[in-house]
């Protein structure tokens, strides 16, 4: 039986996973500053999942694979983005050498497309950390088994790119975690500043999370002093984050209230990928996993 949304919020366990999380997914920041921009806001991040989803699998309705005007379709349907933000994004993928074209296109209007070598690598990455997280809260070996064998990314792309599309819980999770997933850099500030929680202090609702100064910011996310100073300040007049003293000089704490948002988005998306993981190859137990359908190539 997969593992519940309120279940994962609920374990004890959990939160102290997600805290590592945070550090694993910094550092993987730290490694490849450039592909993490892929994921630098919430609708990029989505658009993404979006183009990995219907290039792994039919997501649509139609055959697997992926070209401009079918992407931008599902994009635009399902509330992600505009249709010139997303054929935008699309060319910035291609620049960047993270998606190309097939050489094969018997009709120019529709030219298949599938992601590099690259951009696979880094969404395996991603999925490793998250499959490993499970696997330490239940003793699975889901990880392991991927490592092995990356192509099995085909069988699990697919689901959790629909469940996390269509999932109004982590699309809105509240207001604190949609002013910062929903501007550059602003999800792994979030991250940076969750990666920071020790003890959670029940009396006060607050966590001391120490001294980060906008400067800093600055320097690890490569973002203006102007926009780092602008997000802190909004979520500070949310009460979601404050200061102890000078802002930007002193003891920086997070509410409690910031941080169940945070676990209880985090719990959701944990409790897709784990169902996605048993749909398609069963326990998470097993050694020899066999899914329902592994694409080798999803474009013929």
């Amino acid at each position: 039986m997969s593992l519940s949304a309120k279940e994962l919020a609920q374990d004890p366990n959990f939160f102290a996973e997600i805290v590592n999380y945070t550090r694993e997914i910094l550092s993987t920041y730290n490694q490849n500053q450039q592909i993490c921009s892929v994921f630098a806001s919430q609708q990029r991040w989505l658009m993404a999942l979006a183009g990995f989803g219907l290039y792994y699998g039919g997501i649509d309705g139609e055959p697997a694979g992926i070209h401009a005007n079918r992407f931008t379709t599902y994009v635009v349907e399902n509330e992600i983005a505009s249709h010139n933000t997303a054929l935008s994004f699309i060319q910035q993928m291609l620049a960047e050498g993270f998606l190309r074209y097939l050489p094969v296109a018997p009709d120019r209007r529709s030219r298949p497309m599938e992601p590099t070598e690259e951009a696979v690598k880094q969404l395996g990455k991603w999925l490793l950390i998250h499959l490993s997280v499970l696997d330490r809260l239940d003793g699975g070996k889901r990880s392991a088994l991927l490592a092995k064998h990356p192509e099995l990314i085909a069988a699990l792309q697919p689901a959790i790119s629909v469940d996390i599309i269509n999932s109004d819980d982590l699309r809105h999770p509240g207001d604190t975690f949609d002013l910062f997933t929903w501007v550059n850099s602003g999800g792994v500030i979030m991250d940076y500043l969750i990666s920071r929680v020790g003890l959670v202090d029940t009396a006060t609702q607050r966590v001391i999370v120490g001294r980060i100064a906008f400067t800093d910011i600055c320097r690890r996310f490569l973002i203006s002093r102007t926009h780092a100073k602008r997000l802190m300040i909004r979520a500070a007049k949310m009460q979601s984050i404050g200061w102890t003293g000078a802002s930007g000089r002193s003891q920086l704490w997070l509410s409690c209230d910031f941080i169940q948002e945070y676990r209880n988005y985090q719990a959701e998306k944990f409790a897709i990928i784990d169902a996605a993981w048993r749909n398609a190859f069963g326990s998470p137990q097993i050694r020899a996993p066999k899914a329902k359908q592994v694409f080798t190539s999803a474009v013929p």
